[in-house]
């Protein structure tokens, strides 16, 4: 039987919304189509934090690795969606409880029924840090979320990418989970070689399991 997919990528565009003070996307054609010019060819500016992406060590640690020098192992395979619509400002252990058992190395939360795409949601809800404790001690190594960072926009100690980094964890961040039922999965979300750079974006997608 055919795999289902599902597109877990917000749409990226001039219009999509970015954290308050980051590049927002944008994008100039160098080359278009027309006399003596056979090929459309464009330039694009914008943050590696716009749309789905993956967070480097290097963004929450002056020390830690660029993107480029990350291992994809974590990007890929067996993942668990959990459901915590609703949940409030932080995703507690108490949020996640009901789908702790058999849990798989990966694990995206889906805490919007839907995701805002037409502004940046200053109250985004986020990873309590005692939240990404009990993920690690239960074996995860990738945490994901569709909003767009694991900690509130107004933190300025980042507790839950200071656990992350404390405990070795890789994380996705803004994706789109409005279609996507709680249950496994698999998940390709792989970040792009960029030698130097804090965060990648990622083109995301779930496919079922056979």
């Amino acid at each position: 039987m055919k795999k289902q997919l599902w597109d877990i990528s917000p749409p990226v565009h001039a219009g999509a919304p970015v954290f308050p003070g980051d590049t927002a996307y944008s994008q100039q054609w160098a080359a278009t189509i027309g006399p003596g010019c056979p090929v459309n060819v464009s330039a694009i500016t914008m943050s590696p934090h716009v749309g789905a992406h993956a967070d480097a060590p290097l963004h929450y640690d002056a020390d830690g690795a660029p993107i480029g020098e990350v291992s994809l192992e974590a990007f890929l395979g067996p993942c668990r969606v959990i459901h915590a619509i609703g949940c409030g400002p932080l995703v507690k252990p108490e949020h996640l409880a009901h789908a702790w058992a058999g849990l798989p190395e990966r694990v995206l939360v889906r805490v919007y029924d839907r995701q805002p795409q037409d502004r940046f949601d200053d109250a985004l809800p986020a990873f309590a840090p005692e939240t990404v404790e009990q993920l690690a001690d239960l074996g995860v190594k990738l945490i994901g979320i569709d909003s767009a960072s694991i900690d509130p926009a107004s933190s300025k100690t980042l507790d839950s990418h200071q656990t992350i980094r404390r405990r070795g964890l890789r994380v996705l961040e803004n994706l789109l989970l409005d279609d996507v039922p709680e249950g496994d999965y698999e998940l390709i979300a792989l970040p792009l070689k960029l030698t130097t750079a804090d965060a990648s974006p990622v083109r995301a997608v779930l496919r079922s399991l056979p």
